[in-house]
């Protein structure tokens, strides 16, 4: 297979598993699945009380392997079209060893986006604090909010 081609196929193979990855999962206040929608939720009332900038990774920390495993394979084939014989060997491991540690950080990347910690006194006294995606809704102390929970999922709005 000629090199060009090796390229070609890999960069395609890349290219769809980093595009699996991209499905849009999100913890925001204004986004609701298929299953959410149309459910009654309970609605309480209260007044933020404290608000933080959080990290959110929707892959809980753990890489699929699918970064890992398209940039190894991108690294690879790369690193196999330097040099010749078995220096082509040499440089495609290193390529491949190199690919998936940069493909690897770059999952991680992409699945870590910009949250919020809101913290909210409930009209009757207690406590909440709930974390969501930062969707643009701006909390600040002293805001009166609603929490609205159905099913284990709990979201923060004005």
């Amino acid at each position: 297979m000629r090199t060009t081609t090796r390229v070609v196929l890999a960069m395609t193979v890349v290219g769809s598993l980093t595009m699996t990855g991209c499905a849009y999962n999100s913890s925001s206040s204004d986004v609701y699945t298929a299953s959410q929608a149309q459910r009654e939720a309970t609605v309480r009332f209260g007044t933020v009380e404290s608000v933080r900038a959080v990290k959110i990774s929707s892959n809980n920390g753990q890489p699929s392997g699918i970064g890992a495993l398209g940039g190894g394979a991108l690294g690879a084939v790369a690193g196999s079209a330097v040099g010749g014989g078995k220096g082509s060997i040499a440089t495609a491991i290193i390529g491949g060893i190199a690919g998936a540690v940069a493909g690897n950080a770059i999952e991680n990347g992409v699945a870590v986006q910009n949250g919020v910690e809101v913290t909210v006194r409930l009209d009757n006294g207690d406590l909440r604090a709930i974390t969501q995606s930062a969707n643009g809704e701006i909390f600040q102390a002293g805001d009166r909010v609603r929490l609205l929970s159905s099913g284990g999922v709990t979201r923060v709005t004005h």
